[in-house]
């Protein structure tokens, strides 16, 4: 079996043992390289994937910036500036069909995954997000409380689209980075696609660490913006009613695997970020024996990599001073928190990946019950800490019992 169809997985080969900042690579990767009982791909038809619809009562407009930090050298390669895209998602009142539908990834950027991960082109159609590329900002409901998103090592911004969708139809502004030479593809506007040159993201204390610079430079353009200013170095037109619209006291931050060490960091490093959420990650760097003394919530599995088998998650736990929750999702693996637990199932059949391996990366619990999981407690616990409302997280609840609450 290629490795390279472990790749379709952002965070496929990063668990939570991330925390180490040791390893990359558990034996669920060595097992995978010699997995037997696949079923061929050349059996397999095609397939379609789309995000998880959003709930929330607001339809979803979108945009993409391209930003260059011109006071920064990146730091993966030589002789450039730092340069990003993000993806802003909000509440629109714009009817469906006003606008385009964007893309769940960009044609060239998902044609490039798809080679990455061994899946012959034709195989997995990406469908459209529910965002309106452009749409105006709905005004209507005040200034809106900002998140940042942080995806796992080598992924996209695009894996966590359902979750990033679900916050946005609730009256969210969504910022969702990706951060150039770490994610296994960029694309940035005139279909220029970016790869990481060594492959996949080893050093993963130098990936936080430049992840919190991404992070802390994002909040200074959105500053810029809600100022009145385009930040997009494209000069881009900017959805109507965009500046003035952000309510920058209330910042929160989420990410997925390095993206929860990132966000654990980047809380550390800015003050302006109010409450974080890490999905099964831990923390690296000074944060971990720093601790925070804002609202973090930590979300595991059960399996390897948990609070409970991971002494560096212990310690970080151990010195939040602030409001904070370990919440453990019962059949979940490292994959379930994101578009990767539909994606996987669908995907990687056709890289030749086993159901018993797939299986190991997304868990036993069913997908609905995930994407209900990813629906409810991010929303749940930004609303508590950034709108001081809701009450999902006081403790267990009836209607979700996979989630065990340990504070």
């Amino acid at each position: 079996m290629n490795r390279r169809a472990m790749m379709i997985s952002g965070a496929a080969l990063i668990t939570v043992a991330i925390a180490t900042a040791t390893t990359a690579c558990t034996d669920t990767e060595a097992r995978i390289a010699t997995t037997s009982g696949a079923l061929p791909a050349s059996s397999l038809g095609a397939a379609d994937f789309s995000p998880a619809a959003p709930t929330g009562p607001n339809r979803i407009g979108t945009q993409s910036l391209h930003l260059i930090d011109e006071s920064r050298p990146d730091p993966w390669v030589a002789n450039e500036k730092r340069e990003l895209m993000v993806s802003l998602w909000y509440p629109t009142r714009a009817g469906e069909g006003e606008y385009p539908s964007a893309p769940w990834l960009p044609k060239a950027a998902a044609d490039s995954y798809m080679e990455h991960a061994g899946v012959e082109p034709g195989k997995v159609a990406f469908g459209n997000t529910r965002g309106l590329v452009g749409a105006p900002v709905d005004r209507s409901l005040g200034d809106l409380p900002v998140v940042l998103y942080s995806p796992g090592a080598n992924a996209s911004r695009a894996y966590g689209t359902g979750v990033v969708q679900e916050l946005a139809s609730r009256g969210y502004l969504v910022v969702a980075i990706d951060h150039t030479y770490d994610a296994m593809v960029v694309e940035f506007p005139g279909n220029r696609v970016v790869t990481n040159p060594e492959g996949e993201i080893t050093d993963f204390g130098k990936a936080v660490s430049v992840r919190t610079d991404d992070a802390r430079f994002v909040l200074d353009q959105l500053e810029s913006l809600e100022a009145g200013h385009n930040p997009d170095v494209d000069s881009a037109p900017l959805p109507a009613g965009l500046a003035g619209a952000l309510d920058l006291t209330r910042v929160g931050m989420m990410g997925h695997s390095l993206g929860a060490a990132a966000t654990a960091s980047a809380m550390y490093a800015d003050g302006r970020i109010k409450a974080g959420m890490g999905l099964d990650g831990g923390g690296v760097g000074p944060v971990v024996e720093a601790g925070l003394d804002r609202p973090f919530l930590v979300v595991d599995t059960e399996g390897k990599g948990g609070r409970a088998t991971n002494p560096l998650l212990q310690k970080f736990w151990s010195n939040l001073r602030g409001w904070r929750l370990n919440l453990t999702l019962k059949g979940a693996a490292h994959n379930s928190f994101g578009d990767d637990a539909q994606l996987i199932p669908i995907a990687l059949p056709f890289a030749g990946v086993s159901s018993e391996d797939i299986q190991e990366m997304v868990g036993t619990i069913p997908t609905d019950r995930a994407l209900a999981f990813q629906q409810a407690y991010p929303l749940a616990f930004f609303d508590q800490q950034l709108r001081g409302i809701g009450h999902l997280l006081d403790g267990p609840s009836p209607d979700f019992p996979e989630v065990a609450y340990t504070r």
